[in-house]
């Protein structure tokens, strides 16, 4: 679906920015052409700053958006998720970030999860980058406690595992 997506925008790179940008963030559009992050707009001038291209690369972007049928409901229903990694140390949570060998390749929450399961590990928020926006795609858990000892070990011992950030 994504892969389709990005082929629609292929034809203007600079658009084809302005969508992954908003896949990336969550952002979604509004009936009216409008950016939004859970039903609250965005300024265009703040999208185009924040990725370096022209206001009205946006704005076109977003009207083409809603052209679009599918794509425009699609992008009509995208929600934003608040992302506990970047303060995790302030409400002391533990955050487990798994870079993977082959991110196409099926099994690799499932291998992590049952790693930390076995362990009795409560799991406050899971997340996966899109391997078809993240250039380097991941999966990032983050616990409430933290990590027994040898559960490092049983994951880095995953064959999925590329490389663990703790």
């Amino acid at each position: 679906m994504w892969a389709t997506l990005m082929r629609e925008f292929s034809d203007s790179p600079a658009q084809s920015r302005v969508v992954r940008f908003l896949l990336e963030n969550g952002f979604g559009v509004s009936a009216e052409g409008k950016i939004t992050c859970n039903g609250i707009e965005i300024p265009a001038t703040h999208i185009a700053r924040a990725i370096g291209i022209d206001r009205r690369v946006v704005d076109a972007t977003a009207r083409r958006i809603t052209s679009m049928g599918e794509t425009g409901d699609i992008f009509a229903r995208m929600r934003a998720t608040p992302d506990l990694s970047e303060v995790a140390g302030y409400l002391n949570l533990t955050v487990i970030t798994i870079i993977p060998t082959d991110a196409q390749q099926k099994g690799i929450v499932g291998a992590a999860v049952r790693v930390l399961s076995r362990h009795d590990l409560a799991i406050r928020q899971i997340f996966v980058t899109d391997p078809y926006f993240a250039e380097e795609p991941r999966l990032v858990i983050i616990l409430d406690e933290a990590l027994p000892t040898g559960v490092l070990e049983e994951l880095r011992a995953l064959p999925q595992v590329k490389q663990l950030i703790i």
